[in-house]
């Protein structure tokens, strides 16, 4: 529609008009995504259905070879970190994994390697907050695990990572005798 001259200065006197016609000042500024916020739910349900756990259970493995029930833990919060470094170095991501499955060896307390998880998640948390949607929509460093990929997009992977490790607890939960509760619950 052709608006008459005299209406349209009219209108432009308005503070609300904008060329697109529609009433820029007053439509509420779209507010960044707060990816941080999917790393509280994942760290909220991964202790949730993990709580059964206890000190007593951190040596426990199903079998010879594999990650005893500390190690899972301190495993989950290793990559949490991991996520982050090799999303903030120049070369990216650290592919030493027997290095980092040999720092897993000494883990033997299922209390400690919680507060380790803790501040991992505490980490990965702070860093999302600290950066703005610019920083997370940057490419991660090229290379074989994400490379080029926006960093945000290393959110997904920690929450996906994390899942899968929470779901190894509850089987191993349920192989000690214990009811895992639902994550998703209170």
């Amino acid at each position: 529609m052709i608006m008459p001259q005299k209406a349209e200065r009219a209108i432009k006197l308005f503070s609300f008009y904008s060329p697109s016609g529609i009433l820029s000042s007053m439509s509420p500024k779209p507010q960044p995504y707060d990816y941080s916020n999917q790393l509280v739910a994942s760290q909220d349900f991964f202790a949730r259905s993990t709580r059964v756990l206890e000190e007593a259970d951190s040596a426990f493995r199903p079998q010879e070879g594999m990650m005893t029930v500390a190690q899972q833990v301190a495993h989950t919060a290793q990559t949490l970190d991991w996520f982050i470094e090799g999303a903030s170095r120049p070369e990216g991501f650290d592919l030493d994994f027997e290095k980092h499955a040999k720092a897993l060896d000494a883990v033997t307390s299922l209390a400690a390697a919680r507060q380790t998880l803790a501040a991992a998640y505490a980490n990965a948390i702070q860093f999302l907050r600290s950066r703005g949607p610019e920083d997370l929509a940057r490419p991660l460093p090229p290379g074989p695990v994400m490379g080029g990929q926006p960093i945000s997009d290393i959110v997904w992977a920690m929450v996906e990572h994390t899942a899968h490790h929470r779901g190894a607890l509850t089987v191993y939960s349920r192989q000690l005798g214990k009811v895992p509760p639902m994550p998703y619950g209170g």
